[in-house]
């Protein structure tokens, strides 16, 4: 699909200031269909999806995880790591707050409030990703070397197998 088609997201804008070299995939959107859905509509290996997800630690903190596809966060493992008493998924309106994304739809670039990233360290073994791109039904692809250049994440080692 041909950028000028797509609306530009906060996201985009974020990975245009920094140079960031990606692809545009839109794809028909289906409400809790996830990573699975996304990745057989761009036929591509779910491992490669990257989900982001918006969580918040015993104090009510937000941070973001960035997790494969095919893999679950181990809140247990994520909040040793942390050093806090536990980590939870946000409720889907309080995500959106932080983020300024809907659920489906959430990029880690261009949110509203800055948050720590968290990134499952196997990602930048990936030769490509895909990323939300800020709107439901919309993925960018990119190298994962660009997504920590712009990003930073803390790398982690906290995924379970669903």
């Amino acid at each position: 699909m041909a950028r000028e088609n797509l609306t530009v997201t906060k996201a985009i804008r974020v990975l245009r200031e920094h140079g960031v070299r990606y692809t545009d995939h839109a794809y028909d959107y289906e409400p809790r269909g996830g990573t699975e859905v996304s990745a057989r509509e761009l036929g591509v290996d779910e491992h490669a999806v990257i989900k982001t997800l918006i969580m918040e630690d015993d104090c009510k903190r937000p941070l973001i995880v960035l997790m494969h596809g095919d893999r679950e966060v181990s809140t247990k493992n994520l909040a040793r790591f942390l050093g806090v008493k536990h980590v939870t998924p946000c409720d889907p309106a309080v995500a959106d707050r932080h983020s300024g994304y809907q659920v489906g739809g959430t990029s880690p670039f261009g949110t509203r409030k800055t948050m720590p990233v968290y990134m499952e360290r196997s990602i930048a073994d990936l030769p490509y990703i895909y990323v939300n791109g800020g709107r439901r039904g919309y993925l960018v692809g990119m190298a994962p070397s660009d997504l920590v250049r712009v990003l930073q994440p803390a790398l982690v080692d906290v995924a379970t197998s669903p």
